[in-house]
């Protein structure tokens, strides 16, 4: 990591250690901050040494760097519209010297495909927003409200511009609300994503599930593998062991 991090800080921003390979992120708490979607994202996707990654909707670039740490892929892109969220993302992957490794684009997703060109990446990520534009009461703190509802973009058009990006067989993975799946389904196929296998996501043993990890295949055929739940918390509150071993939560 760079010497004298903290010259790299803007007001309200703090440097939080990631706690994997050494590395650090930018973060405000007053605007938006990575949550447990993410990290569980990344355990989730499967990116294979040398591919080419995007990751849509980075925010402050929670998976390009938690990535490039567990995976040897030849480079990550990320992607975001709030011009804040993405300086706070080119300063963090400055900060941990993975400039030759990282990049990180200001820019609109529903036009991804005239960003970087179609057929141009392996795998994409994507946490998008969870929540439709008119649903749920929004965080009256803009920059979360972008991030949480689809005030500034629609799961279509992160099917749409994944599909276009993609090579063909490329990958999509995804993390969203069960409550949304023969949706998000509808639209994956609209696009030739074929979903290919689905990990629910549950708080603890007694409630109902709050998140669903997706991996999609551009122009594969039909057939879905459903893996074992995933457990956050036991019935003492404290985390799984899958929680403490795998993401050493």
């Amino acid at each position: 990591m760079i010497n004298k991090a903290e010259d790299f800080l803007k007001e309200n921003e703090r440097l939080d250690d990631l706690q994997l390979s050494g590395l650090y992120i930018i973060q405000n708490p007053e605007k938006f901050m990575f949550g447990m979607d993410a990290v569980l994202l990344s355990g989730f996707a499967h990116i294979k040494r040398g591919e080419n990654v995007a990751d849509f909707c980075t925010g402050t670039g929670i998976l390009p760097l938690l990535l490039s740490a567990k995976t040897e892929a030849r480079h990550f892109t990320g992607l975001e519209i709030q011009e804040e969220s993405a300086d706070m993302a080119g300063r963090s992957v400055t900060i941990n010297d993975l400039s030759g490794k990282i990049d990180i684009v200001t820019g609109d997703i529903k036009e991804a495909s005239k960003i970087f060109g179609r057929g141009v990446f392996d795998v994409i990520t994507c946490n998008p927003p969870y929540d439709a534009d008119k649903a749920a009461i929004k965080n009256p703190s803009l920059p979360k409200a972008i991030a949480r509802h689809e005030i500034l973009c629609s799961f279509d058009d992160v099917a749409r511009e994944s599909a276009a990006c993609l090579v063909p067989n490329g990958r999509l993975y995804l993390v969203h609300r069960p409550t949304r799946l023969p949706e998000l389904f509808d639209t994956l196929k609209k696009y030739k994503l074929e979903p290919k296998r689905l990990r629910v996501v549950y708080p603890d043993i007694n409630k109902k599930p709050n998140m669903v990890l997706i991996e999609a295949i551009k122009g594969a055929r039909p057939m879905l593998s459903i893996e074992k739940p995933l457990i956050i918390c036991d019935t003492d509150g404290k985390y799984s062991e899958e929680m403490r071993e795998d993401y050493k939560f």
